[in-house]
């Protein structure tokens, strides 16, 4: 392959470049996987900080002023808008995105930023892995070839694979942030009593630019 020939060569850069990626992807899925989504704490394991408080006099308004916060019926927690209870974790969630079954977590207020910069990282380590694998491929048509190259083939074609859902799913999720809305906001509108009752379609909404800078800063 072509990394092979380069590092046959000497050239170590781009190998190391390479490797060094995929070492980031791996440490990126770790953290997360591991760390907290944004668990909704009972009112006896949390005190409000002030900061939150003017946070949420920001964003609350923009609902219906007669939704209340409810009980989860699950872990009985005041549930605060945009949670959800996800029964895979067995917690309310705050800002609640999807539960992940390829991260065993779910993908919530404190991990959805770092979880858009593991989907692109992965995806750049995807697309070279791809290119890799192609500059090892020479076709002929016998059995000789197919029995030598098999493996560099089946990991080209689920690389391709692999590569259409990673690209597919950070579309979809950069579409849904520039929109101020979460993925479980966008399939179940008409459930939530919040967006159900609400005269705008997306009463979070603040336009793509400010939607962005409010997500990743």
């Amino acid at each position: 392959s072509d990394l092979r020939e380069r590092e046959e060569r000497g050239e170590l850069l781009q190998p190391l470049v390479f490797v060094a990626l995929v070492l980031c992807s791996v440490l990126l899925y770790l953290q997360v996987s591991l760390m907290d989504p944004g668990f909704v704490k009972s009112e006896e394991e949390v005190k409000v900080e002030p900061c939150e408080c003017e946070e949420q006099t920001i964003v609350i308004p923009q609902a219906p002023s007669t939704i209340q916060m409810r009980r989860c019926g699950y872990c009985m927690v005041k549930q605060p808008m945009r949670a959800k209870h996800c029964q895979w974790c067995r917690h309310c969630v705050r800002r609640y995105d999807h539960h992940c079954p390829w991260l065993e977590n779910c993908v919530g207020e404190r991990n959805h930023p770092l979880f858009i910069v593991y989907l692109s990282v992965q995806l750049v380590v995807l697309l070279w892995g791809g290119h890799v694998a192609w500059s090892g491929l020479y076709f002929e048509q016998s059995w000789d070839w197919l029995q030598h190259n098999i493996f560099l083939l089946v990991s080209f074609l689920l690389i391709v694979i692999f590569t259409i859902v990673v690209l597919l799913l950070l579309i979809s999720q950069l579409y849904l942030i520039s929109c101020n809305t979460t993925m479980w906001e966008f399939m179940s509108h008409h459930r939530i009593s919040y967006l159900r009752h609400s005269e705008l379609e997306n009463p979070f909404d603040q336009g793509v630019l400010l939607n962005l800078w409010r997500f990743f800063c």
